[in-house]
């Protein structure tokens, strides 16, 4: 009785698989996503800098995440003024920085 339930489990899980599958492929969907460039063209193209820019800047403020975790886990133990002025300085540079980069023009899309 067993080997009869798992035969026709297994029709089934067959049956199933064939009748889900797709037959058609779409050229755009099948192709690897390189940031909006056509990945059979010429591997040599030059590209905006600016996509590289917008992945630091994320990379530099994604990181400060990590820091800020720590801090939050030190306010337990540590006095309120030592703390205070860490988070301060903290949060001053990271303000520094990113007006920096906005003065730079980092932070607008040109085309």
């Amino acid at each position: 009785m067993s080997s009869l339930i798992f035969i026709i489990c297994n029709i089934l899980m067959l049956l199933s698989t064939i009748i889900s599958k797709k037959s058609f492929t779409d050229r755009e969907k099948s192709s690897p996503f390189e940031c909006g460039f056509d990945p059979k063209s010429f591997s040599r193209m030059p590209f905006s800098l600016h996509f590289f820019l917008i992945a630091m800047i994320f990379l530099i403020f994604d990181v400060e995440i990590t820091l800020l975790i720590p801090i939050i886990m030190i306010m337990k133990i540590s006095k309120m003024l030592n703390f205070s002025m860490v988070i301060f300085f903290f949060i001053f540079i990271l303000l520094l920085g990113l007006y920096y980069e906005w003065k730079k023009g980092a932070l607008t899309w040109t085309k």
